[in-house]
């Protein structure tokens, strides 16, 4: 029967594209109307029930105004990431595990029509001379294309989702993603203004986890978020100023790169920024610039392995900006970077703060961390679940913005 409501759908389409084709523009009210009109007319002709002409009429709606099959994996909460390879092959992710679903595109060319849809609907361009994009949907999710010639097994679709509410830092301790204790901890440490870098590996809910940290934030501040695509969901916040990054297109203009947003911000009387992610080049301006001239409680997040890796990162992607001795380059990191939280995905999907460290100082031209808190499984932990908590491994050493604020530990 499944076979027969796509077929049924698709004649529909098409009946309907052939009448709206010398039309002006239908509103969404419309164009149910006449889908409704055409479900309804199809139907006397065969045995169709109720539940089917529903399923078609939904069908025919997605596929012509939202993101065709890619609408109803959308709608259900519990996915949190989509996978298309090739029009075919479409994955999902549910509660930490991959799924392959029973749905495919009727053909490479409307994958590749939904696909310029979502790029076109943020002003991005993807095509074959530049096969490579990030865009969002309309909610937020976070979108990534790569097309021929770089994708050999067709056009490549992932989308990263986002609850529609930010989950709250009271939500990841119930989830044990971190405890009170230590949330507390945090939470002076940004009202104190310490530049904080979130690491973690891909999935590892670094996003999820500055969101959190973000409401903390002193209401009364001016903060600009910077980022390749929106996908921050800073609240509580009302001088807020939203960057986003812009590709070069087909009319030769320059692309905006998180560099110069990061620049011009500095223009803006920023009391904070908060860029999503450091990748390259950036780094430079985000911890040598913003971070080493006055704009406490600047945060970021870094792709890492762990929080000693995380400078090492540093240290490469400011390399790439500018040719500095290596102990040049670590002074400012020591300098402008407070405190590294390091998340990572357990065995279990779970997701969890590892590591809550201090940059001490330098000696011998390397920077001392101090950890602070480190996550550490406990008897009750198996090869399916994960257990434990993390325990204090050291004393917060530099407390000087806490005091210039009045806040103690």
């Amino acid at each position: 029967m499944t076979d027969e409501i796509n077929d049924v759908s698709q004649i529909i389409r098409n009946k309907i594209l052939n009448m709206l084709e010398f039309k002006e523009e239908v509103s969404d009210e419309k164009l149910e109307e006449l889908i409704a009109q055409e479900v309804s007319i199809y139907s006397k002709g065969c045995q169709l029930t109720l539940n089917d002409r529903v399923m078609i009429g939904k069908k025919v709606l997605h596929s012509m105004r939202k993101l065709d099959i890619l609408q109803d994996i959308l709608d259900d909460p519990s996915v949190t990431e989509v996978m298309v390879n090739g029009y075919e092959n479409i994955f999902i992710e549910r509660n930490g595990h991959l799924l392959r679903i029973d749905k495919r595109f009727e053909s490479e060319d409307r994958l590749k029509d939904i696909i310029q849809q979502i790029v076109a609907s943020c002003n991005r361009v993807v095509n074959d001379s530049s096969p490579i994009v990030d865009a969002r949907l309309k909610d937020g999710s976070r979108v990534n294309v790569v097309l021929n010639p770089v994708a050999l097994n067709g056009p490549i679709l992932t989308i990263r989702r986002f609850p529609k509410d930010p989950f709250t830092m009271n939500q990841l301790i119930e989830k044990g993603s971190i405890q009170k204790e230590q949330a507390e901890f945090l939470q002076k440490l940004v009202i104190a203004g310490y530049n904080i870098i979130v690491s973690g590996g891909t999935g590892s809910g670094k996003t999820t986890f500055l969101n959190a940290l973000s409401a903390y934030i002193p209401a009364d501040e001016r903060i600009i978020t910077i980022e390749d695509s929106a996908e921050l969901q800073i609240q509580g916040i009302d001088n807020l100023i939203r960057l986003e990054t812009k590709n070069a297109n087909s009319e030769n203009q320059n692309p905006i790169t998180i560099r110069d947003l990061i620049k011009t911000s500095l223009r803006m009387r920023p009391d904070r920024i908060v860029v999503g992610e450091v990748r390259g080049q950036e780094a430079m301006d985000m911890v040598c610039s913003a971070m080493n001239c006055g704009h406490d409680g600047s945060m970021s997040t870094v792709h890492a392995n762990s929080a000693r890796d995380t400078l090492s990162r540093l240290e490469t992607m400011i390399l790439m900006a500018v040719e500095l001795p290596v102990q040049a380059i670590r002074k400012q990191i020591c300098s402008g970077v407070d405190i590294i939280i390091h998340l990572g995905r357990m065995r279990d999907k779970s997701r969890k703060v590892l590591e809550i460290v201090e940059l001490d100082h330098m000696k011998d031209g390397e920077i001392i961390i101090n950890p602070l808190y480190k996550f550490e499984e406990n008897n009750e932990s198996s090869l399916y679940r994960v257990c434990g908590a993390l325990e204090k491994a050291g004393q917060l050493i530099h407390d000087e913005k806490l005091k210039a604020c009045g806040v103690y530990i």
